[in-house]
């Protein structure tokens, strides 16, 4: 029988009024008839007393079954005592047979009601007792031996009777009582270890949750110390589970859930013990490792159990799994850090490409450490705007001559040094502080690009990098069109550099934003090309005004030939679609001669110049010193 499913008759205070009451009118009703009977025996003041009391019993009756208990059975009990009062001092006294039912009455107060019944009840009959004495001693009354007849012999079997069948139907109900309190004890019992099993395990898929998860730690750890050996704690992401959600519903979600992680815990061996420690995640405890070879192999089975094909709702589902692993006593002796240890390292198994494992290394809290900081000095630092533009040099190949400017954003620290922008900027495009930040670049962009033309400098144009990330909440445009306004930069000489990613996503509104943003008469410049999905077809509809080298294929130019023809086909493709070709990462005088061979427009690099800030760039500019 499950817990909670105990049917049991628990008496709850309704219940014990209604058996109250219906005792009450039982005991009324037997006393009525002993009385009745006891009337044929009685003879002269005996007979009246009974006869009154008869009447105060039958009354007391009607009143239990009216649902007057307290009254019913305070007459009960006030008349059963004044009964045998009046029935002592009319006979021995205190040595009368009456004194007998006094015992009886004290039980039934006790049981038919509360403290303030039998309080009432046991001090009537001690003062009825003290009286009769009183009255004895003092020699108002004599008591009166009789001589022993069958009469009396029927009186004391009518009060053994009434008392003995009074106090075996109470006694019956103290009897049920305790079965059903038995039975309440028996139904919480069994509730609180259901109650303690829920609270350890995963109602989804009946495992171990992380508070068992961590007892089950302590105990393995200390069998695998006990022999001398290590103990795993490997944790499981899924990788793709999201998809299953979103493409066939949490109910697919849950069913999958429960199937791959059955699969696996009947795989396990008696050392090794799967815990659900939330969402897609899992832990696997293995407990007596030996070696490292020994968790490879785990985990190359654990992946292996992972990827396997499941069916749900008739459509086959396969994920596959990232594993972060950690060693105790290695690398810490407590639960909770061997799991934050191994899901650092779970990340980076992810970072490596997933469906792979990865055991924990110090490294990687480093690496944690030092982004956990920089994510909060970030915030304020974007609010308050402590960052600085640098800029770089495009050189017109054919002219020697700065024609254009790339902005690239510096982080300056207290200490004088630069954090640069493939530390911030992932930090900022996952915390969403990349649209600020964006948006002081282009306008500090902006700003310095129009300075430029105040000073004489009309021709020279500014390029701006854009993130993906930059275009998810649809505002772009309008921080766009904000910054021109604000500047009054002639937008022609805005330049907007985008990665071929950005291009090639169509899901999002990423298209209809950069037609607006044409539609303000900036250019655009692909950046990077050739290092991602290299599609003509982006090129051809998109209509970008540059095209932009990456500078991998840039580097080795002019000393080693193996890059020379994709250059050549990437400069050729660019004069094709009507495109200027633009050569980052130019460093030696090599690569330059060549590029000028292949017919590159313009070269941008360290040959010439690094990022500088404003007035460095401004001595540039006016220097015009490049042949």
């Amino acid at each position: 029988m499950k817990a909670g499913k105990i049917v049991s008759p628990s008496i709850d205070t309704n219940d014990l009024i209604t058996i109250r009451r219906h005792r009450v009118a039982q005991i009324s009703t037997v006393t009525c008839l002993g009385l009745f009977v006891s009337l044929f025996a009685a003879r002269d003041i005996t007979f009246d007393i009974m006869l009154v009391a008869l009447a105060a019993m039958f009354t007391a009756a009607i009143l239990a079954y009216k649902h007057f208990v307290v009254a019913s059975s305070y007459l009960l009990l006030v008349t059963l005592s004044s009964m045998l009062f009046a029935l002592s001092a009319t006979g021995a006294g205190t040595f009368d047979i009456a004194m007998l039912g006094y015992p009886a009455i004290i039980i039934f107060a006790a049981l038919l009601g509360g403290i303030g019944l039998f309080g009432t009840v046991l001090s009537l009959v001690l003062v009825q007792c003290i009286t009769l004495t009183w009255l004895v001693m003092k020699g108002v009354i004599t008591p009166n031996t009789p001589t022993l007849t069958w009469s009396h012999l029927t009186f004391i079997m009518i009060i053994f009777v009434i008392t003995g069948f009074c106090v075996f139907i109470l006694v019956q109900d103290i009897r049920r009582l305790m079965a059903s309190l038995q039975l309440e004890y028996t139904k919480v019992k069994k509730n609180r270890e259901h109650i303690q099993y829920l609270a350890h395990h995963d109602p989804l898929t009946n495992l171990p949750n992380r508070l068992l998860g961590e007892r089950l730690f302590k105990e393995k750890l200390a069998q695998s110390e006990g022999n001398g050996l290590q103990l795993a704690l490997a944790f499981i992401d899924l990788d793709n589970f999201k998809p299953v959600n979103d493409a066939l519903g949490h109910s697919a979600g849950d069913r999958f859930l429960q199937h791959i992680s059955q699969s696996i815990n009947e795989k396990l061996s008696n050392d090794e013990c799967l815990i659900r420690f939330g969402g897609d995640e899992f832990i696997v405890l293995a407990a007596n490792i030996t070696d490292r070879k020994h968790i490879e192999t785990l985990c190359e089975r654990l992946i292996k159990w992972c990827s396997s094909e499941f069916e749900v709702f008739q459509t086959n589902i396969v994920v596959s799994a990232s594993i972060g692993v950690a060693i105790a006593p290695y690398d810490g002796a407590k639960f909770k850090q061997l799991c934050r240890k191994a899901d650092v390292a779970m990340y980076e198994a992810k970072r490596n490409g997933r469906n792979r494992f990865e055991f924990y290394d110090v490294k990687f809290d480093e690496e944690s450490d030092e982004k956990f900081s920089l994510i909060q000095r970030l915030r304020p630092a974007v609010l308050a705007n402590q960052f600085e533009v640098y800029y770089q040099p495009l050189i017109d190949l054919k002219s020697g001559q700065i024609c254009s400017i790339e902005a690239l954003v510096r982080w300056p620290q207290n200490d004088g040094s630069l954090v640069f922008p493939d530390k911030f900027i992932p930090l900022a495009e996952s915390s969403g502080l990349i649209n600020p930040l964006g948006e002081w670049v282009l306008t500090q962009a902006c700003l310095f690009c129009a300075k430029l033309h105040r000073n004489g400098y009309s021709e020279i144009s500014v390029a701006v990098n854009l993130s993906f990330a930059q275009f998810k909440d649809g505002t772009l445009p309008s921080i766009l069109k904000r910054a021109l306004d604000l500047t009054q930069l002639n937008p022609r000489f805005l330049e907007l550099e985008l990665t071929e990613s950005i291009l090639a996503d169509e899901n999002g509104n990423i298209p209809e934003q950069l037609e607006q943003m044409k539609g303000l008469g900036v250019q655009f410049a692909i950046d990077d090309f050739g290092t991602g999905y290299s599609n003509l077809n982006f090129l051809r509809k998109f209509n970008a005004h540059k095209l932009k080298i990456d500078r991998i294929f840039i580097n080795t130019l002019g000393l080693d030939e193996n890059d020379v023809p994709l250059v050549s086909a990437i400069i050729n493709i660019a004069e094709s679609l009507g495109m200027v070709t633009v050569a980052e990462g130019i460093e030696h005088e090599s690569a330059l001669r060549k590029l000028k061979e292949m017919g590159c427009d313009i070269g941008q690099g360290f040959y010439w110049s690094k990022p500088v800030p404003e007035k460095q760039i401004e001595a540039l500019i006016a220097s015009q010193s490049y042949a």
